[in-house]
């Protein structure tokens, strides 16, 4: 399987995916009364720079590598950070659980931490660059 998912194809998918958990929060986080919004925007844009640099300018430079780590492992300890303050939320004077905001959080942080495996593993670096 392993020889499978490191084929330059599916290197250019996996790649394009991972803005996925960058952005992945329930919509009340992007609205005009939180500050939230910014964070999955910057490091999508980091994101961003790096897919541009390995796949466009096919670069064979190793920031774009190290810029794709950074944003996707910012991204489990934002979320690790943010799970606390909004575990609950206030509805009509009791707390309730915020099932939607965990699930997300969960799942991304799975999600990326995967991100980081895979671009760590020497085969993907080789094949994108041999291709």
């Amino acid at each position: 399987m392993r020889q499978s998912i490191v084929k330059t194809k599916w290197i250019k998918i996996i790649l394009l995916l991972q803005f996925i958990p960058l952005i992945m929060f329930p919509p009340s986080s992007f609205g005009a009364d939180t500050q939230e919004w910014w964070l999955p925007v910057l490091l999508a844009a980091m994101a961003g720079a790096a897919i541009f640099q390995l796949v466009v300018r096919r670069s064979v430079n190793l920031w774009p590598w190290y810029l794709i780590s950074f944003a996707q492992g910012f991204n489990i300890i934002s979320r690790l950070m943010m799970l606390m303050p909004h575990a609950t939320f206030n509805d009509n004077g009791t707390q309730a659980l915020n099932i939607a905001y965990l699930l997300l959080s969960g799942l991304s942080i799975l999600f990326s931490a995967s991100l980081l495996w895979y671009t760590e593993l020497p085969e993907v670096r080789l094949n994108l660059l041999q291709h």
